[in-house]
């Protein structure tokens, strides 16, 4: 199991979305946490910028996060609606 840790920057992002989506972020990410394989249909790598990041898309929000698999952390860099996050 991966531990999940925020950006300072990520948390204030999470913090301003409405309730209904903090909830439905908060359970996706508690699944990829366990049992990254439930999702891998909505996770794809990123490239230029971004490059060795990871988008998970969720309805019309993505969370940006990097997976440092040595230490079993999944670091989350953005989250938001899908036309600010990029």
């Amino acid at each position: 199991m991966y531990e999940l840790h925020f950006l300072t920057s990520a948390k204030k992002e999470f913090s301003k979305l409405d309730t209904p989506a903090q909830k439905l972020i908060k359970e996706k990410l508690l699944l990829l946490a366990t049992n990254p394989e439930l999702l891998k249909n909505n996770i794809k790598p990123l490239r230029g910028e971004y490059k060795g990041n990871f988008r998970l898309r969720i309805h019309e929000y993505r969370v940006i996060f990097q997976v440092k698999d040595e230490e079993l952390i999944i670091l989350i860099v953005r989250v938001g609606h899908r036309k600010e996050v990029y």
